[in-house]
């Protein structure tokens, strides 16, 4: 197995256990170990694992994977390390959908709560069709309309959806959370609805990978060197917002997972998409399931939503990287 994968891998495993093992109640490894093999005497651990902690964790690390590798195709596609899953509206057609899921279903049911990221999957599907057909000149899709196009359906959806929770404040406290990046829904029901999509989207960025490459030489060169620009760039986008959108739909905002874990991918393994993709979707998974322990264990027995973690994490980061690559004359 090449390096990069056996450490990102080594990493990931880390991850997993430590996301398994720690909550409100400590799960030590030996004990994790007998509860998954099955000869555990302790229904305790078992109902905890099996039933809240490893659905739970699964649907971080499957968040945090569509994010990840969202984040390198986007930034790939629009040649701009600084993009991220949320550039052309994802985020805040999704968080309008949510919101008004909220406050046209005020009962804490099971369809009531299925009906969240359902709205929050349509909403952020329609805002990047909106955004993909504002941005459309002639026969082309040019980079800054579709990044320009984005930045106006993403303000006109963050307005209706600050207007709509003004309104409710019934439903406030429960927006904001949604709107602030967590888990709320936990089961495999949940975790079982995401894969699909996301086994679909992901595996379109990974094949895509060298279709990558080609376009960091420029749309004309791609061209000459038998490159499909137009149709490669719709397959990008569809696919990398569709796992966005998913990802958001069952867990909210997450910001800097998918802008930072694509960098930190490129600083170590080097510039080539084709490894990038793979890397930063598990790189992707093993971050957000860090942040998602940190959120469990800094105000105990209290959980912060997630969201909070990786901006605080990561915006600090970020600025180090902006600062750094200004005085080496990058980017």
């Amino acid at each position: 197995m090449p390096r990069p994968y056996f450490f990102s891998l080594l990493f990931l495993l880390i991850a997993l256990l430590l996301s398994l093992a720690i909550g409100s109640v400590f799960i030590p490894l030996g004990e994790l170990w007998r509860v998954l093999i099955g000869t555990t005497h302790n229904e305790i651990f078992r109902t905890i694992l099996w039933d809240i902690r490893l659905p739970r964790t699964i649907l971080i690390a499957l968040v945090g994977s569509a994010l990840a590798g969202s984040g390198a195709a986007y930034q790939g596609l629009f040649r701009n390390p600084l993009a991220d899953p949320y550039l052309i509206g994802v985020a805040s057609g999704a968080g309008l959908g949510a919101v008004l899921a909220m406050t046209s279903q005020r009962e804490y049911t099971t369809l009531g709560l299925m009906m969240i990221p359902l709205a929050a999957f349509i909403a952020s599907l329609l805002t990047v069709y909106l955004v993909y057909i504002f941005a459309h000149v002639g026969a082309t899709v040019p980079t800054t309309n579709l990044i320009l196009a984005g930045v106006a359906v993403s303000s006109f959806a963050s307005s209706l959806t600050s207007f709509l929770m003004l309104r409710s404040t019934g439903e406030m406290r429960r927006a904001i959370g949604w709107l602030l990046g967590g888990v709320s829904l936990i089961g495999w029901s949940y975790t079982l609805a995401l894969i699909p999509y996301l086994a679909v989207g992901l595996t379109i960025l990974v094949v895509n990978g060298y279709a990558l490459n080609l376009l960091q030489f420029g749309d004309d060169q791609a061209l000459q060197m038998g490159l499909n620009v137009r149709r490669v760039k719709f397959i990008i986008i569809v696919a990398a917002s569709l796992v966005t959108a998913a990802a958001v739909s069952f867990a909210g905002i997450i910001g800097f997972i998918g802008l930072i874990v694509p960098h930190i991918v490129r600083m170590w393994w080097g510039m080539d998409y084709r490894r990038i993709i793979p890397l930063s979707i598990i790189g992707g998974a093993s971050a957000l399931l860090l942040a998602d322990v940190l959120s469990r264990i800094v105000l105990a027995p209290q959980e912060l939503p997630v969201g909070i973690v990786t901006a605080l994490a990561g915006a600090p980061f970020f600025l180090w990287v902006l600062r750094k690559a200004k005085n080496q004359g990058t980017w």
